[in-house]
């Protein structure tokens, strides 16, 4: 098992709404999976992101691969579950052990405000307001996200991808790629390019 695995592999997150809790690394046990690390629940950005995921879920699923969400904070769980707006399981790790592990980017006060006026970010928010994917101003705005895939069993990491800025997310033709999925990925009506697509594989 890659390190950052073993350091991830015991962290504790619950599952959303049931409040079950469980090990990170039963996500991986039985399948591939790809864990998206969301910003906030409340956040229009990551709301998209996680409704644009979720366009490649029935791919994922036919392939046995799990698509899984997890938040640092349970601040808009309620309303990001009662919309329906990720087909995957979401979780919540509280302690933001895994963000930490993981090593995902903060920002200052003054970077979450300049993250609010950026263009892209706008452009997303634009989107997820479009298809009513709501959102709030709770929470930590200071934590970025990820995306993390990993082979079943453990036995690999096919991408560790970190944001660098709040609009950043990577492609779905890019994850069905580094699951070495011959498909051609569906996505959100209107979605456009990533701003950067910085994944590397461990």
């Amino acid at each position: 098992m890659a390190l950052i695995l073993k350091k991830i592999a015991s962290n504790t997150i619950t599952k959303i709404p049931s409040g079950e809790p469980l090990t990170v690394q039963s996500l991986w046990e039985n399948n591939d999976v790809v864990i998206y690390f969301l910003r906030r629940f409340g956040c229009p950005v990551c709301r998209w992101i996680s409704h644009n995921l979720s366009q490649i879920k029935p791919v994922l699923d036919e392939n046995n691969v799990k698509l899984v969400g997890i938040g640092p904070e349970t601040n808009g769980s309620k309303e990001f579950v009662d919309q329906k707006i990720f087909a995957g399981d979401i979780y919540v790790d509280e302690k933001k052990q895994c963000y930490k592990d993981l090593e995902f980017k903060t920002i200052s006060l003054l970077g979450a405000v300049g993250s609010a006026l950026d263009k892209k970010v706008r452009e997303l928010a634009d989107k997820a307001k479009k298809d009513s994917l709501g959102g709030n101003f709770k929470g930590d705005f200071n934590q970025m996200g990820g995306l993390l895939i990993v082979k079943k069993g453990g036995t690999g990491i096919l991408m560790n991808y970190k944001q660098q800025s709040a609009s950043d997310y990577v492609e779905n033709q890019a994850i069905l790629e580094a699951l070495g999925i011959d498909a051609t990925a569906k996505s959100s009506e209107g979605a456009a390019p990533a701003c950067s697509r910085d994944a590397s594989s461990q």
